[in-house]
């Protein structure tokens, strides 16, 4: 699976973004997919993950309430639509397939990363 986000950007504090994940491959339908993000000086965290069907999603506390993970298997894409954005939501914006948890994820759990998207939040 190749994977390519896009949609990062420059936004005001409070203003939303989408972002996008498009993908290659047969095997999109059978992975999880996942949104991490870097900061500045911090280490990757998880942010969002959607299993492969759709119908389950489990979030980061710090994106709870403000972003929604989705995705659209005919056209093996998935976004991340990002609300209420603050600055510390600055970051490389990276998609991955690889498992599903109602727990969080690490770096390990994935098998295949994007390039990143970068958003910058201004306040």
């Amino acid at each position: 699976v190749q994977l390519q986000a896009s949609g990062g950007g420059l936004v005001q504090a409070g203003g939303s973004l989408r972002l996008s994940c498009a993908a290659s491959g047969r095997t999109f339908g059978t992975y999880a997919m996942s949104w991490f993000r870097r900061a500045p000086g911090k280490e990757r965290e998880f942010v969002a993950v959607i299993n492969y069907s759709g119908g389950r999603t489990n979030y980061a506390d710090s994106v709870k309430g403000r972003f929604t993970i989705s995705r659209d298997n005919a056209k093996k894409k998935v976004f991340l639509q990002m609300n209420s954005l603050n600055a510390e939501d600055s970051a490389v914006y990276y998609c991955a397939a690889g498992y599903y948890s109602d727990y969080g994820l690490t770096e390990d759990d994935m098998d295949y990363w994007g390039k990143g998207t970068l958003v910058t939040v201004s306040s």
